[in-house]
């Protein structure tokens, strides 16, 4: 019995646990410095960690680099923007064949953004993923591209400037106007997420996924449709991505093109790799650290990627497991990347 607790009770345990409840009592410590600050910290920490968990997936399980992941965050949260916007303007999304009516209710808006994210990943994933290597990096580049310019062609809906959510989110009768309850849903959200992929990469499907990894041939010698495997992956980390994106646009009340981008894409990876890819963990640390970094960084000077560049290229050269590789411990599974 002490043996066995002895071996769950590791530093990665300990640390994972204090992150956890640092993110659950930090409305507290808030009200009690009064710095409000504190809660948009925290919101975008966990918003980014869920994004940069759904790039995991594909990423530190499946090895498939994507450089357009954050085309589905931005679709997702346009579909919210969309939808907010012909309420408050009174006008109908569609008048024909059939009329559809705006919403800000979070229970129909929420489940079409993940849907659409969901959707515009299979679309994607269906043509990308029939390549590898740098030909995948740069289509699924292409896909971003196109959707950011297309975006910025719905002058309807700001164009370049973006779109200001008016009509702030209804869950039920409730109004996400509390920012206390938005953030407890992102923790709930947050965990439940990361307890799905969990259980994905333990599954039988997700060996599959490491294996597409490891050695994708000889996988598909034996019989496994590895493209299918693969698809569907992708598909989830779109959903997932798109659960990301309506947070972001429900906490900020503002979407613009530059949510779907690729340098946002670009910063999803360099969270992995700041926290781990490929454990479980690694994305919460990767996104906490990068935005305290950042907003750290952004106090001395407002050019502050000049000091946020040598310590990316430290963690690349001498942290190479990312913050969670520094402990070791049986709860944090580590995907070796050979």
């Amino acid at each position: 019995m002490i043996s066995g607790l002895q071996l769950w009770i590791t530093p990665r345990v300990i640390l994972s646990a204090a992150m956890l409840i640092a993110l659950a009592v930090l409305p507290q410590i808030s009200s009690a410095v009064d710095n409000p600050f504190l809660i948009r910290v925290g919101m975008r920490i966990m918003i980014l960690a869920i994004a940069a968990s759904s790039l995991n997936l594909i990423l530190g399980y499946g090895g498939m680099v994507s450089l357009g992941h954050a085309a589905f965050i931005g679709i997702a949260a346009y579909v919210v923007a969309i939808l907010n916007w012909h309420v408050s303007n009174g006008e109908p999304l569609l008048s024909w064949p059939i009329v559809i009516e705006g919403s800000a209710n979070a229970y129909v808006v929420a489940p079409v953004a993940i849907a659409v994210s969901a959707l515009s990943a299979l679309i994607i994933g269906f043509i990308s993923l029939r390549t590898t290597g740098l030909y995948f990096i740069m289509i699924t580049l292409a896909f971003a591209q196109m959707l950011y310019y297309l975006f910025i062609a719905f002058q309807k809906y700001g164009g370049e400037d973006g779109t200001q959510l008016l009509e702030r989110l209804t869950l039920g009768s409730v109004s996400l106007n509390d920012r206390i309850l938005l953030y407890y849903i992102a923790l709930g959200i947050l965990l439940s997420i990361l307890i799905f992929i969990d259980r994905i990469v333990q599954s039988r499907f997700g060996m599959v996924l490491q294996g597409c990894r490891q050695n994708e041939r000889r996988l598909e010698a034996v019989g496994y449709p590895t493209f299918r495997y693969k698809l569907v992956a992708f598909v989830i980390a779109g959903a997932i991505a798109g659960a990301a994106g309506t947070l972001l646009a429900v906490s900020q009340q503002f979407v613009s093109p530059a949510d779907l981008a690729w340098p946002r894409s670009g910063e999803l990876v360099i969270m992995l790799v700041l926290g781990g890819v490929g454990t479980l963990f690694g994305p919460v640390f990767g996104s906490a650290f990068y935005v305290v970094l950042q907003l750290v960084l952004d106090s001395w000077t407002t050019h502050w990627q000049i000091i946020f560049g040598p310590v990316f290229i430290f963690f690349v050269l001498f942290v190479k497991g990312g913050i969670v590789g520094l402990f070791k411990g049986p709860f944090w599974r580590h995907v070796p990347h050979g």
